[in-house]
Order: structure tokens, then C-alpha cells, then sequence
């Protein structure tokens, strides 16, 4: 039996020893697999719509590059919408193709589809190329709105910041970097482009050269109030952190004419509103009832006599 029973606890460790290492050598050649890479086949691959959109786009726009003389300042626009890419250029020209061809094929469909005549056919596609094409500069101009609006709503923010900042004794240029830190996420607009000047002055530009360029790139009126003051700050030499406080100061004023001088705007906008809107329902609702019973009373009156 003592034989029996060692020759059985032999097997039984030797089973599970073969067991375990089969088991391992099974999840080592399964991590081996997935760790190969997988060739790709032709068929399996398909492309995403935004790669195919933007391979449209690119060789459209390589197609139909811009004209020389309108290119310096579409590159400006196009910084100052905040698309920095060199390559904005080439996918703006693609997307006004794409709009051209796209607006004329929708206006083509409907013609065909209402049975329109040949002229009104191609006056419509005509004027929908038009569209096409000015579309892509309408959104362009709306983009630069809304920076340089987002930028002129954190300048305020951002001159409190640099006066607390230049009075615990930093300089001007570890200001702007602290500017940039601090406000990233509630106005990344003027912090991107307070990191972007700061970038410049360590390239070994000139401090006066970068602030110029900060206030190129904008276009906003306050910014560039901004970079006067500080420009003449660093010129004279006179203190910078009363030069910020009263040109916060300023600024906060300026919001609060821009503020009234809208409030007191509203009420001529309001009149054709209210005229075109709200009047017509109103008569409806009180003149109605009165109308409706005179008929009511004066029709059978005048049947009768």
C-alpha cells in the first residue's frame, strides 16, 4: 500500500507539473503573438472619413495654390484665427474648392430636381459657386472675431496678474511666463499668445521686436495699447507696475462706456422687434375677440334689413 500510494502522489505531481508548464508555455507563445506585429492587408484597411476629408482637402488645395500677392496677409489671417500650421494655406484653398464644388452640386440637384430652366440653372450655380467660395473666408473672419474677443474679455485678468506679479519683484519677461502658467485654462487665447512672445525673446529677439509681433499677430486695440505702454516702459524706465495698475484701470473703464454705450443702444434695437413681433400678436389677442363678435352681431343685422 506505502508503495502504491507513493508511486500514486509521484504521478499525481508529475501530472500537475506538466500541466503547469504546459499552461505556461501556451500563455507565453499567446503574448508572443500579439507582441508580433500583424501584416495589413490591402482589403481589412479602411480609413477614417476625417483622413479621407483631409487628403481631399490637401490635394485640392496643392492643386489650387494662392495667389502671391494674396498670400502675406491670408498667413496673417489665418494667424490671427490661431491656426499657426505652415501648411493652413494649402488646406484653406482645398476647403474653398471643396465649398465651390460642393454649393454647386447641392444647387444643381435641386434644379434638376424642380425642373428649372436653363437660365435660372446657371444663375444659380453661378451664384452658389460664389457662396462656395466666400464661405470658407466668412467662417475664417468669424474665428478671428471670437479670438480677438476671448482675448480683449482675459486682458484684464491678465494686467491684475502681471501688477501682482512685477510687484513680488519679478520681470517682465518671468511675468508674461507666470501670465501664461497661471491663466492657461481660463484664457488660454492671450496665454498662448504670451508663451508664444516669450518663446521669441528666447530666440534672441529683441523685447520691443517681440511685443510688436504680439501685437501684429491680434490685431486687438487694447493689446496693442498694452504693448505702446509697455514699450515706452522699457524705453524711459519708469516703473512698470504703475504703469499696468493704471492702464488695468483703463481698460476697466473702457469695458464699462463699451457696456452702457450697448445698453443704451438697446432700446432703438428693440423698436423693430417689437414692432414686427410682439405687436401683431398682441393686437391679435386683444382687437380679435372684438372683431370676431362684431361679425358675429352685424352680419345677421345687415342680412336681415
Amino acid at each position: 500500500m506505502l508503495a502504491l500510494s507513493t508511486v500514486g502522489v509521484f504521478l499525481f505531481v508529475a501530472a500537475a507539473t506538466l500541466a503547469v508548464g504546459l499552461g505556461n508555455g501556451s500563455r507565453r507563445a499567446r503574448a508572443l503573438q500579439r507582441l508580433a506585429a500583424k501584416p495589413k492587408t490591402a482589403s481589412g484597411f479602411l480609413p477614417s472619413p476625417v483622413t479621407v476629408w483631409r487628403e481631399l482637402v490637401d490635394r485640392l488645395g496643392s492643386a489650387v495654390p494662392a495667389s502671391p500677392k494674396d498670400l502675406p496677409l491670408l498667413r496673417r489671417r489665418l494667424v490671427r484665427a490661431g491656426w499657426r500650421n505652415p501648411e493652413a494655406v494649402r488646406f484653406f484653398q482645398g476647403a474653398r474648392a471643396v465649398g465651390v464644388a460642393a454649393f454647386a452640386m447641392a444647387t444643381l440637384a435641386v434644379a434638376f430636381h424642380s425642373h428649372a430652366a436653363s437660365g435660372n440653372l446657371l444663375l444659380g450655380v453661378g451664384a452658389a459657386a460664389v457662396m462656395g467660395y466666400m464661405a470658407p473666408m466668412q467662417f475664417l473672419q468669424f474665428r478671428i472675431r471670437r479670438r480677438q474677443h476671448a482675448i480683449e474679455k482675459g486682458l484684464p485678468n491678465a494686467l491684475d496678474l502681471m501688477v501682482v506679479c512685477v510687484e513680488s519683484g519679478l520681470g517682465i519677461d518671468q511675468t508674461m511666463v507666470q501670465v501664461a502658467k497661471e491663466l492657461g485654462n481660463a484664457h488660454p487665447e492671450i496665454c498662448e499668445e504670451f508663451a508664444l512672445m516669450n518663446l521669441e525673446l528666447r530666440a534672441g529677439k529683441r523685447r520691443a521686436e517681440a511685443l510688436h509681433n504680439l501685437a501684429e499677430r491680434t490685431a486687438v486695440d487694447d493689446l496693442r495699447k498694452l504693448v505702446a505702454v509697455l514699450v515706452q516702459t522699457d524705453r524711459f524706465g519708469t516703473s512698470i507696475a504703475q504703469c499696468l495698475r493704471g492702464h488695468a484701470d483703463y481698460l476697466r473703464v473702457l469695458a464699462r462706456q463699451r457696456a452702457e454705450e450697448r445698453a443704451a443702444k438697446l432700446a432703438i434695437k428693440l423698436v423693430f422687434p417689437i414692432f414686427f413681433c410682439v405687436l401683431p400678436s398682441l393686437f391679435v389677442v386683444t382687437v380679435g375677440p372684438v372683431l370676431t363678435r362684431m361679425v358675429r352681431d352685424l352680419v345677421p343685422m345687415i342680412e336681415n334689413m
